[in-house]
């Protein structure tokens, strides 16, 4: 099974690197990495030609993050597509392997791990541990979701169901994964491993004003399937975070 990842950046050099390496240091051979990049202003080309990626890359203006997702998905060759965000690295060089495995034990559609919240300025910092758990369909309605980077999906359920909603601007994966695993039901398995560090600071957690445009986004991303959360549905959304931070080390 090809493994395709796509890569989203945009000034992105500070960060890109350690993506890259720990791309290139899976242990699984079949993988393309596709590298989508907005018109970076920085020297984040740079890094990525010194790095020696050797998959393709895309440099043009887009109408943001999950826009270029889309442009990269639109471009896989791959069998199972997973998104490595440019501030993001596998945990380690068995990722790409594990979940392939899983894919052909389970006969799935998709994938889901575990990831762990890192300082963005010390990677080797631990800050939060996000342990998504077993798989049942229902959990969206306990305001559960998976983490969105450890989230792997066969390429032929984008051409089922869709891409990202990039009229949403911090929810379009949580639309997504809703779309995909909730309102089509689509088959997914659990990893019960760490599969993504995160650099912390999420664009929807950096202000009170921005939590609030995201609790709004996240209720339209119910609203557009013509679904109905139950009334307690996006206020433990944010509540299951707080367990996170009470595992701040592995």
């Amino acid at each position: 099974m090809k493994v395709s990842i796509i890569t989203a950046t945009y000034n992105s050099a500070a960060t890109v690197a350690d993506t890259l390496a720990s791309v290139q240091r899976q242990t699984y051979a079949d993988i393309e990495h596709i590298i989508i990049d907005g018109k970076s202003n920085d020297n984040t080309l740079d890094v990525v030609k010194n790095a020696g990626h050797n998959g393709p890359v895309v440099s043009e203006q887009d109408k943001g993050i999950y826009d270029a997702m889309n442009k990269g998905i639109a471009l896989t060759h791959g069998d199972i597509v997973g998104i490595l965000n440019s501030d993001d690295f596998f945990a380690h060089e068995n990722v790409i392997e594990e979940v392939v495995n899983i894919f052909k034990e389970k006969n799935c559609d998709a994938v889901y791990g575990d990831l762990i919240f890192v300082h963005p300025n010390n990677p080797k910092k631990i800050l939060r541990k996000w342990i998504a758990g077993g798989y049942d369909r229902n959990l969206f309605l306990k305001g559960w979701m998976p983490p969105h980077p450890t989230f792997f999906v066969k390429r032929e359920i984008y051409n089922a169901y869709g891409t990202f909603n990039i009229s949403l601007k911090s929810s379009a994966d949580y639309e997504l994964l809703l779309r995909m695993m909730y309102m089509h039901a689509i088959k997914v398995a659990y990893l019960p491993d760490v599969l993504v560090h995160m650099r912390s600071g999420g664009q929807s957690t950096k202000s009170l004003n921005n939590r609030i445009k995201a609790h709004k986004e996240d209720y339209f991303a119910w609203s557009i399937n013509n679904l109905k959360p139950r009334w307690y549905t996006l206020l433990l959304k944010p509540v299951r975070k707080i367990k996170q931070f009470l595992y701040p080390r592995i």
